[in-house]
């Protein structure tokens, strides 16, 4: 398998969380979202992804992809970092709702779910675009426990083949 990836998507990070879980080993191909105006418009990439977005994983000669950071930029820059907090808040809220009836150790009981692939990249983001995260003390306890297992922590984005060095682990 090949996985598309840019260090920093949490979409990207969710794939390689599960392909980590599983056991799979997979080749990484970094897509800079940001340099040259965006290596996800280059030709080559959109004959593999005419979605123009990461991840895309091409495994057994199928291509899957899927990625959110195209409605973060349909609005304005210097409102992106408002509408991202109350995203993220308004989300937040919900789940640790939620949480109170579904948690054990991770999102859903005591086995790691597809629920806890999504918690980790959401937390980071919080933290990326500021969100004071102590109101929801049942995604932080989660977030905790789940970084420290292997599958989280070798998929960090901190730890991948594309991350800058001054953003390295």
């Amino acid at each position: 398998p090949i996985l598309y990836s840019y260090f920093r998507s949490s979409c990207s990070w969710r794939v390689r969380i599960a392909l980590a879980l599983k056991g799979i080993d997979y080749e990484t191909v970094p897509i800079n979202l940001i340099k040259d105006g965006g290596q996800q418009f280059s030709k080559d990439f959109q004959a593999l992804n005419p979605m123009k977005q990461v991840p895309a994983l091409k495994i057994d000669g199928i291509t899957i992809h899927q990625s959110n950071l195209s409605v973060l930029k349909q609005v304005e820059e210097e409102l992106q970092l408002t509408w991202a907090q109350n995203a993220i808040i308004s989300g937040f809220n919900a789940l640790e709702q939620i949480l109170q009836s579904t948690a054990g150790t991770y999102c859903v009981g005591d086995e790691v779910t597809m629920a806890d692939l999504c918690l980790v990249p959401q937390v980071a983001n919080a933290e990326r675009f500021k969100v004071d995260c102590t109101p929801y003390p049942t995604i932080s306890s989660i977030n905790k426990r789940l970084l420290v297992l292997e599958a989280f922590q070798v998929t960090h984005p901190c730890r991948q083949p594309d991350t800058p060095t001054e953003l390295r682990a």
